[in-house]
Formats: structure tokens, sequence, C-alpha cells
């Protein structure tokens, strides 16, 4: 299983989820523990960022994570925006 951390900023993003987006993105976090690459995450690099990828959370919320020394680090959540300062 894959070891995962999360910045401080992920976490304070996480807290400001609806509550119903919170539940989806536990969802679609415990996918991506288990398989980082299934269908629904459309996991992908992020263009014109070196080591940053992106996973689908909904249609409207993405995370966003970096592998870094066997540990994949979760570094925002949240709408779109987020993709601009992942």
């Amino acid at each position: 299983m894959m070891k995962i951390k999360t910045t401080q900023q992920f976490d304070r993003d996480y807290e400001d989820l609806p509550p119903e987006m919170k539940e989806r993105a536990d969802s679609k976090l415990a996918l991506f523990v288990n398989n980082p690459r299934h269908p629904s995450l459309h996991t992908k690099k992020m263009e014109g960022r070196s080591s940053i990828w992106e996973g689908r959370v909904s249609k409207s919320y993405r995370f966003t994570f970096q592998m870094e020394k066997g540990a994949c680090i979760l570094r925002r959540i949240g709408t779109h925006g987020v993709l601009d300062r992942p």
C-alpha cells in the first residue's frame, strides 16, 4: 500500500470542503491509495509542473499530489481553482 502524507494546505482545503464533497473525496482518495491509475480518477501530470499530478474527485473538484521518496504527498483539494496554485 502506498504511503500518504498531506500538506498543511491540503488539510485546510479538506476542512473547507462541503460535507457531501468530503464524503466523495474520502471515497476517491481511498480508491487512489489502492489504485492511483483507476480510470475514474483521471490522474494526469499537470502541464507546466514538473513533478505535480492531478486527480479528479468530481466534475468540478480536483486534488493535486506529487511522489517523493516512496510516498505520495497530497498537496491541494478543491474546485478547479486549486489547479492554479497546486
